[in-house]
């Protein structure tokens, strides 16, 4: 059986490792540890990056039946929040995708638009001397839209720190992105930007804590209240569940605090 291997970032690699365990619900006798990035505190805080580490799992624990909470991003960026429903609207950014209804048959993601939107990532880039390569592509259609997705990943060497504490720092670069993009084409655009592939592997995650908390409730018989988190990972925990047929998912509260509610069906 293949082994779980997840990552965690954190502001130093203890408090890296003590996420992973609290969100795997396990000891550390149980996880091997990597430490892939010990992380730095700067130069009276400029220049400094988060610790990330890998934990796999060596011996697959048995679930408790007690919920298990994970522990995931908290709160978005301020920047983030306001992004929900923006002068220049990301649908994306959120759950709900009724904003692209009108859009629909409405061609936004195209080469101009791409690049513009390098140029735009590699002129803030610029701004905060960060040196790094920007990729970008035209990927799929969003999940429940006609529209294509521009990509834009940004690759280097110690880039941690573009991430930022709970993603607000990647969150608030693609925000901003996204309404200098949006204002000189005169319309929005899906636009999704990462750093050396952490959307890709946080979505990993996401949805394999989706499955290991369903797989709680259906033993348990109890709902699981997920932690708090921004909208964008919901919906990834909504999309990984909703074809289960033994459990289904909500979210319940007020951002910041909003959260996902996985309970069994009947």
């Amino acid at each position: 059986m293949a082994k779980t291997t997840l990552e965690y970032i954190a502001p130093n690699t203890e408090e890296a490792v003590t996420k992973g365990l609290a969100e795997l619900g396990i000891g550390r006798d149980k996880v091997e540890v990597e430490i892939l990035d010990p992380g730095s505190k700067g130069l009276f805080g400029l220049g400094a990056r988060q610790a990330r580490v890998r934990l796999t799992i060596v011996d697959q624990p048995d679930i408790p039946d007690q919920p298990v909470p994970a522990d995931l991003p908290a709160s978005f960026a301020e920047a983030e929040k306001k992004a929900e429903k923006p002068v220049v609207s990301v649908p994306y950014i959120g759950e709900e995708m009724s904003e692209t209804e009108e859009m629909q048959n409405v061609v936004v993601a195209d080469e101009t638009s791409l690049k513009v939107s390098v140029n735009t990532v590699k002129d803030l880039l610029e701004k905060m001397r960060i040196k790094a390569e920007v990729v970008g592509a035209i990927g799929p259609a969003t999940e429940g839209t006609e529209q294509k997705t521009i990509l834009i990943d940004i690759k280097g060497n110690d880039l941690s720190y573009l991430i930022g504490r709970h993603s607000e720092t990647l969150n608030a670069l693609q925000y901003i992105t996204s309404l200098i993009v949006g204002r000189e084409l005169g319309h929005w655009i899906p636009l999704m930007i990462d750093v050396q592939g952490y959307r890709e592997r946080r979505d990993r995650q996401l949805r394999q804590m989706a499955a290991r908390m369903a797989d709680q409730v259906r033993k348990s018989g109890r709902r699981i209240s997920l932690e708090p988190m921004p909208g964008t990972e919901r919906r990834i925990i909504h999309l990984a569940l909703r074809d289960c047929e033994d459990v289904f998912t909500e979210s319940v509260g007020d951002e910041p605090n909003r959260k996902v509610v996985i309970l069994p069906k009947g």
